[in-house]
């Protein structure tokens, strides 16, 4: 577990401005994901929200979709129930940013994508947003 965290936590440090990344988005099948929020790469591993506070909503960008970014709901505060990499099962709660993280790296382990948040037409612009970065990206690497 040790060897994955250390490349999930180079793999996020190596795209800039992002702070959270979930094994699956490495094609790892592991229950677990890393953030760093100024404090050093932290891992959570078989990771439940348990408890939360109201919703808000808040503007969000993903590993998965560079480039787009979507205002979507998410929880105020969530506690989460997960183990560290030392194996301690620990209760965690967190508002704010990091609990935005959480939910966001969360949603990631279920499959769910920040787009999935969205109405179906809002969902769409987004994805033909994301087609129309990458054509451009492609276009200047040409």
């Amino acid at each position: 577990m040790g060897r994955l965290t250390r490349t999930m936590g180079a793999t996020l440090h190596a795209s800039e401005g992002r702070v959270g990344l979930a094994a699956p988005q490495i094609g790892s099948l592991k229950k677990m994901f890393v953030y760093d929020v100024g404090y050093g790469v932290r891992c959570f591993i078989n990771p439940s929200i348990i408890d939360h506070g109201d919703e808000v909503m808040v503007e969000e960008g993903c590993l998965s979709l560079p480039g787009i970014y979507v205002t979507i709901p998410r929880y105020r505060w969530v506690k989460l129930s997960c183990m560290l990499l030392s194996r301690h099962h620990v209760v965690f709660e967190a508002e704010g940013f990091l609990a935005q993280v959480i939910q966001h790296e969360c949603d990631h382990l279920h499959g769910i994508l920040m787009i999935d948040h969205l109405s179906p037409e809002d969902r769409k612009k987004a994805l033909e947003e994301y087609q129309e970065l990458t054509l451009q990206k492609q276009w200047q690497n040409s």
